[in-house]
């Protein structure tokens, strides 16, 4: 594995060498100026209530964080830190107390759970995936999906995996925050918005509602229930959110077992799908996952009627799955010949059962969507770039392998996010044709996603 340092090096030097053929061909060399968002990673300081802001990039030539921590040692030998209850940075030398202050919070909090990974490379992933969540949520449980723009607000569903992440290693108290925020900015009648402002307020640009987000809540519902169940007791709010949101995905099956049509994690108008008139399996997966999720959370708690209720709805969205989506594959719609979309690995562990079947479609899916430089795009006939490479839809790849049993595949996927992260280690949202970042970082989905397939590696996710 490249180390963070050598990584670097090679960076600058890649750099070097287009800006001199700009001085001579500049006509013919794309525009590589660091776009807005152009970070390497967010600035921490380990205390209360975990402000952070990125790092600029021309700070960040030989800059690397102290290990197991969000304290940025400049190239210069200075650090860089957010100091306890202040809103913005400090440069200190290396020896003022704050810094060693710092480091110690941070690990401390580290550590209060664990950090997965049996190879250093991921175990140095992990752990800044995992003090990247951190940072990205904040004291309210609003977790933004990073730090700029129209990335700086809450997705329900990408809320849900940071959960589900800080759950899984044990980093509970975040985990219940987040649900908690959730919980709030729940509607009475059990959606939530595409996306909410950190003050809780729904953001309202038009983008469609996602059913997906619902599922996904009630998966990171359950597994709060089953890796914390004290948690529960101190979470009044749990249960009330968990049934409404599961009576509105059961009472929204149709005659064929389907929700309607609605926007996925693509965020796209159901109009342009291959078949506007039925739900992707992006929707219907997590729908899948997130029914049975509540079903045992109801059963647990002797609410035998909503057990009754829900576990019907499962059983009429189970046939319809393999009733309309198995006979072609799993493709992203329900056609003959369709496009396959990473959102098949959803019907994988740890979200289902393992199925030959499933797994089969997951190889497919896999092998039409790799790009030669590694890494894969979000569907078959994916509108965007197709010369970037998304990091969530990687680690969809990843988890299922690793959930799977399939640890080599799993470690082949693994190891590609860990050489493309920035040269501060930090996992951006996209990587370009020359293995560049190519978009912000950190993204709080390819965190979550991430330390989730390193768990899955070492056997400790359940399956709802």
């Amino acid at each position: 594995m490249t180390s963070a340092p050598t990584r670097q090096i090679r960076r600058v030097a890649a750099l070097l060498v287009i800006a001199a053929l700009a001085a001579t061909c500049g006509a013919t060399i794309p525009d590589r100026t660091p776009p807005e968002w152009s970070s390497p990673g967010l600035v921490g300081g380990g205390g209360w209530p975990y402000a952070s802001e990125p790092l600029a990039p021309l700070d960040a030539d030989g800059a690397t964080y102290l290990p197991d921590s969000s304290v940025v040692l400049l190239g210069d030998g200075r650090a860089r830190l957010v100091p306890f209850g202040a809103k913005g940075s400090v440069t200190v030398p290396r020896d003022d107390p704050r810094v060693d202050s710092a480091v110690r919070a941070d690990r401390s909090w580290l550590h209060a759970g664990h950090v997965p990974g049996s190879l250093p490379a991921h175990r140095n992933m992990a752990a800044r995936a995992l003090l990247d969540l951190r940072l990205l949520t904040g004291p309210s449980g609003a977790s933004v999906a990073s730090w700029y723009g129209a990335w700086r607000f809450v997705w329900p569903r990408d809320s849900a995996f940071a959960a589900a992440a800080l759950t899984a290693t044990g980093h509970a108290l975040e985990a219940r925050r987040i649900l908690k925020f959730l919980a709030r900015v729940q509607d009475e009648e059990g959606m939530w918005a595409a996306r909410y402002k950190p003050d809780g307020g729904a953001v309202t640009d038009g983008r469609r509602v996602q059913f997906d987000s619902l599922g996904w809540v009630l998966w990171a519902s359950w597994l709060v229930f089953v890796k914390d169940p004290a948690a529960t007791a101190r979470m009044p709010e749990l249960w009330p959110m968990v049934r409404r949101a599961a009576d509105r995905l059961s009472s929204s099956l149709g005659a064929d077992g389907l929700p309607p049509p609605s926007s996925d994690y693509w965020e796209r108008s159901p109009r342009s799908e291959e078949d506007p008139r039925r739900p992707t399996l992006g929707v219907v997966s997590a729908m899948f996952t997130g029914l049975r999720g509540a079903t045992a959370i109801a059963r647990a708690r002797g609410a035998a009627e909503e057990a009754h209720r829900w576990q019907t709805a499962t059983g009429r969205l189970s046939a319809a799955i393999s009733r309309q989506f198995a006979p072609y594959g799993y493709p992203r719609s329900p056609v003959e010949g369709g496009a396959m979309d990473a959102a098949v690995t959803f019907l994988a562990p740890p979200f289902a059962a393992y199925d030959p079947g499933v797994y089969t479609a997951v190889r497919t899916a896999a092998a039409k969507l790799r790009l030669p430089g590694g890494g894969v795009l979000p569907g078959e006939r994916w509108a965007g770039n197709r010369t970037v490479a998304w990091t969530p839809e990687t680690a969809m790849f990843a988890l299922a392998a690793a959930a799977s049993g399939y640890r080599d595949e799993a470690t082949g996927w693994l190891d590609w996010l860990a050489g493309h992260r920035t040269s501060l280690g930090v996992l951006p949202e996209k990587v370009d044709q020359y293995g560049l970042p190519a978009a912000v970082a950190p993204l709080g989905w390819t965190a979550s996603l991430v330390v989730l397939a390193l768990e899955a590696q070492n056997g400790r996710l359940p399956i709802p």
